[in-house]
C-alpha cells in the first residue's frame, strides 16, 4: 500500500509545474543498453567549438564574453571593446581546436563537435576539418548564447538560422541539438515542432537517454554533463591537468565498475579556449591513454549512442 501511494504521489507531482518535471527518470531499475561488445560503458568525448558566435561588442551585445577563459571579471567598461577577452578566444579557434583534434585523431577516437554556426562560418578551415572528418557534429545554435533570454519567436527564429547556416558550411542539415546553457521553456518544442532533430541534449539529469513527450509527440534526449567537463577548471577545485585527470579517471572507474550490471553512459565536455592550452591538455591526453586500456569501454559518437537507443528502445507512441 505504501509503494502504489508514493508512487501515485510521484505521479502526481509530474503535474506540479509548468513545465512538468520528471524527478523519477528511469528509477531503480533503469534498462540495460546492451551496448555493442556487452560495453560496461558508453563514453562519449565533445569538443565545444564557440569561438566566434559568443556576446560581442561588435554584434552590438555591449560586451565581449570572457566565460570559459583564464580573464576572470570583465576589466573594461561596459559597452568597451575587451582585447584581452577576445585574444582568449581567438586562442581556442587558432590553437587550442588543432591541439583536440590531434589528441583524438592520433588516438583514432571519436568525438562529437558542439558547432555553433557562426563559430564555423567565421574559420573555414576549422569546418572544412569537421565536414571531412568521421566525427559526428551537433549542432550547437546558432550563435553561443542563453536561449532562455529570447523569446519564443527569437528562439525560432535562431534555430531557423541555425539549421540554414550549418547546412550551408557543413553540407547537410543537422539532426542533433545543444544549446548553451540549458535549454529555455520553449526549445524542445520548438526543435519537435520543426521536426527534423532525432535527439537533444539539452538535459544533466541522467546517465542514459531517455523518451520525453512534447505535445504527444516522443522526443530523444541524450543527456549530457556539467560535471564531467573542463568547466570544472573555471567553477570548481580543478585547478590544473592532473587535477582533471583525477576527476575524470575517478568517475570513468567508478562508471565502468557499476556497469557489470547497470551500464550507463558517459559525456566528457572540452573546450578550445580552456582545455586547449598545453598543461591542462596534458591531463587529456593522459585520461584518453588510460582509458583506451579498457576492452570493455564503447568510445562512440553522440548520434551512434541516439541511434542504438532509438533501436533497442523504440518510443512509445501516447
Amino acid at each position: 500500500m505504501l509503494r502504489e501511494s508514493l508512487g501515485n504521489r510521484s505521479k502526481m507531482a509530474l503535474n506540479d509545474a509548468a513545465p512538468p518535471r520528471d524527478r523519477v527518470g528511469h528509477g531503480a531499475h533503469p534498462p540495460h543498453p546492451k551496448w555493442p561488445g556487452n560495453a560496461r560503458l558508453a563514453v562519449n568525448f565533445v569538443i565545444n567549438y564557440e569561438e566566434g558566435s559568443e556576446y560581442s561588442v561588435g554584434h552590438g551585445d555591449g560586451f565581449d564574453e570572457g566565460t570559459l577563459t583564464d580573464l576572470g571579471q570583465f576589466a573594461v567598461p561596459y559597452g568597451e571593446p575587451d582585447m584581452a577577452a577576445r585574444s582568449l578566444f581567438e586562442y581556442g579557434s587558432r590553437v587550442g581546436f588543432w591541439r583536440l583534434w590531434r589528441l583524438f585523431n592520433d588516438r583514432e577516437l571519436p568525438v562529437t563537435v558542439f558547432g555553433c554556426d557562426q563559430a564555423l562560418e567565421r574559420n573555414s578551415e576549422v569546418a572544412l576539418a569537421i565536414a571531412e572528418s568521421n566525427h559526428d557534429v551537433c549542432c550547437h545554435g546558432w550563435r553561443w548564447i542563453e536561449h532562455s533570454r529570447l523569446s519564443e519567436d527569437e528562439e525560432r527564429e535562431h534555430i531557423r538560422l541555425a539549421i540554414a547556416s550549418f547546412e550551408n558550411t557543413l553540407g547537410a542539415r543537422p539532426l542533433r541539438w545543444y544549446c548553451r546553457s540549458g535549454r529555455s521553456v520553449n526549445t524542445r518544442r520548438l526543435l519537435t515542432e520543426e521536426g527534423g532533430f532525432l535527439y537533444d541534449s539539452d538535459a544533466y539529469n541522467d546517465e542514459l537517454p531517455y523518451w520525453t513527450q512534447v505535445d504527444h509527440t516522443p522526443h530523444l534526449v541524450v543527456p549530457y554533463s556539467l560535471t564531467n567537463n573542463d568547466g570544472q577548471f573555471t567553477r570548481g577545485p580543478v585547478a590544473h591537468g592532473e587535477d582533471f585527470y583525477r576527476f575524470i579517471v575517478d568517475s570513468f572507474d567508478m562508471l565502468r565498475a557499476e556497469g557489470e550490471h547497470q551500464p550507463k553512459m558517459m559525456s566528457i565536455g572540452t573546450h578550445c579556449r580552456l582545455i586547449g592550452h598545453p598543461a591542462r591538455a596534458a591531463g587529456l591526453a593522459r585520461v584518453l591513454d588510460y582509458m583506451q586500456q579498457f576492452d570493455d569501454v564503447w568510445f562512440t559518437h553522440r548520434i551512434d549512442i541516439a541511434k542504438h537507443w532509438r533501436r533497442l528502445f523504440p518510443a512509445e507512441q501516447s
